[in-house]
Order: structure tokens, then C-alpha cells, then sequence
């Protein structure tokens, strides 16, 4: 019956909690605290490239709809100087 009680309690080390170096740890609580926050620095990752895809992909589309319309000018100024030359 002996080997049933309640372990010695620390008195020093629970009246003085900053002098108590000794902590220990679940090791199952501290296996999914850090699974879940590898869980979430993976889901930040992707979710901060879904964002980068998406900005590089409106400054494609930026940069592509600036040179048709640059295509666009440039014909219409041939287009004209023509027009004037057969004038």
C-alpha cells in the first residue's frame, strides 16, 4: 500500500516558482501542440502563396492589357500617318 500514496510534494519549488528550473513536460501535449503548429505555419505558407499567385497573376494581366492597348495606339498612329501621307 505503500507504493499507492500520493508522491512528496515540492514545497520549495511550489512557493518559489521562478527558482523551480525542474518542469516537466506531457510529452503527448507537447506532441500536438507542435503538430498543431506546424499544422498552422504550413496553412500560413500556402495560404501567403495562394496570395503571391494571385498579385503575380494580376500583374501579368496589368502588364498584358498595357500592351494591347500601347499595340493598339501605335497601329492607330500608323494607321493616321498614312491616312495624312495619301493626302
Amino acid at each position: 500500500m505503500a507504493d499507492e500514496t500520493f508522491p512528496s510534494a515540492d514545497l520549495a519549488g511550489e512557493l518559489n516558482p521562478g527558482k523551480n528550473t525542474h518542469v516537466e513536460v506531457d510529452p503527448i501535449s507537447s506532441e500536438v501542440a507542435s503538430t498543431k503548429e506546424m499544422k498552422e505555419e504550413a496553412a500560413a505558407n500556402q495560404k501567403k502563396k495562394d496570395i503571391e499567385r494571385k498579385e503575380s497573376l494580376e500583374k501579368l494581366k496589368s502588364a498584358i492589357i498595357i500592351s494591347g492597348i500601347v499595340v493598339a495606339l501605335v497601329g492607330a498612329a500608323f494607321a493616321i500617318t498614312k491616312k495624312l501621307r495619301e493626302k
